[in-house]
């Protein structure tokens, strides 16, 4: 099969791999539809993450069952499925709970910018939709593996409530997506954080009814401005530096909270911080198979469209594109297809 690998930072090839097959009988093969470049692959491509080898690169994918494990129960060969970007056994008191994310037997998935991908924990991990889907669903559905369960969880960690103000903090696909989890969450205002008008208009059009440009204490002094001085209830914080981190928590009034999906780096918040602002924090990696039952019914009925967040689509051979596109802030997000 074909699949992209990153060699080092700003390297990435499409080659020829070995086509996954079955090894556990709980294990799944799935043909790709559609997989994509998420903002946390651009960590490694741009060096911040260490790269040591070359390696198969991509953990966002939706296609079609080819092959089933001996165990496998509740997919077929022929479904169309999404596949989240943890794998999970959904027995484990973790996944019960519904922090599949953080299961006990959680296996990442690497490699999915390619035309195959073996998902372990089949059972626990792929949901299928009411039928193979047309190919205008498949960017919204694409997203649900990841972006936009991903910006739900920031909504729901954030506790998100009908009538509240949410502040979202990036502009990237999750936080654009972050906007539309507020909205359908039923927030009475969205003050998206952008300066960039193609995102700030693709905001609105999700639901933000206010666009904040500043950054820093200019941007924590503008949102409280926005707030009568109390700040937002509820803050989505969508990237992961210390930055906005620190500008998250300073956004959010007394008692309301901020949910954080950005994979941090170089955030640091002390105890006397939190226990000043009394600023509720939660979030980590979505467990993107908690949501997917609820976000693949918005999609089907065409209650939510998530997909508009790409604005590139490349055939695989093309990821590198993909990869520079994202880097050099000409996309948003790059949908590839196999």
């Amino acid at each position: 099969m074909r699949g992209a690998v990153l060699h080092a930072p700003g390297d990435v090839r499409v080659e020829q791999l070995e086509d996954p097959r079955v090894v556990e009988p709980t294990d799944a093969v799935v043909r790709a539809s559609a997989t994509c470049v998420c903002g946390s692959d651009l960590w490694p491509y741009r060096g911040i993450n260490e790269v040591t080898e070359p390696t198969p690169i991509g953990h966002e994918y939706c296609g079609i069952v080819e092959e089933v494990g001996s165990d496998v129960t509740t997919v077929r060969p022929g479904q169309f499925v999404i596949v989240p970007f943890i794998a999970s056994d959904g027995t484990c008191a973790h996944c019960r709970a519904g922090y599949q994310s953080a299961c006990a037997h959680r296996v990442g998935v690497t490699g999915a910018q390619a035309e195959l991908l073996r998902v372990p924990h089949a059972d626990g991990t792929l949901v299928a939709t009411p039928e193979v889907p047309s190919a205008e669903l498949l960017p919204s559905l694409l997203t649900l593996s990841d972006v936009m369960a991903t910006g739900w969880f920031a909504a729901v960690a954030a506790g998100v409530q009908p009538g509240m103000t949410v502040a979202v903090v990036g502009d990237g696909a999750v936080g654009l997506l972050g906007v539309l989890s507020a909205a359908q969450l039923g927030a009475e205002r969205i003050i998206a954080m952008s300066r960039h008008e193609p995102r700030q208009r693709l905001a609105t059009g999700f639901g933000a009814t206010d666009i904040v440009t500043e950054r820093g204490d200019e941007g924590v002094a503008r949102i409280r401005d926005l707030t009568d001085g109390v700040g937002a209830d509820a803050v989505l914080e969508c990237v992961g530096t210390g930055e906005s981190m620190d500008q998250a928590i300073r956004s959010t009034r007394p008692g309301g909270g901020v949910g954080f999906v950005g994979v941090p780096h170089g955030v640091e918040i002390t105890g006397r911080q939190l226990f000043s602002t009394m600023v509720r924090l939660h979030g980590g990696p979505a467990p993107v198979r908690r949501f997917l039952p609820d976000l693949i019914d918005r999609v089907w009925s065409g209650t939510i469209d998530p997909g508009r967040v790409f604005d590139l689509t490349l055939p695989l051979d093309q990821a590198a594109e993909g990869y520079r596109a994202m880097d050099e802030r000409r996309a948003v997000k790059a949908l590839l297809t196999p």
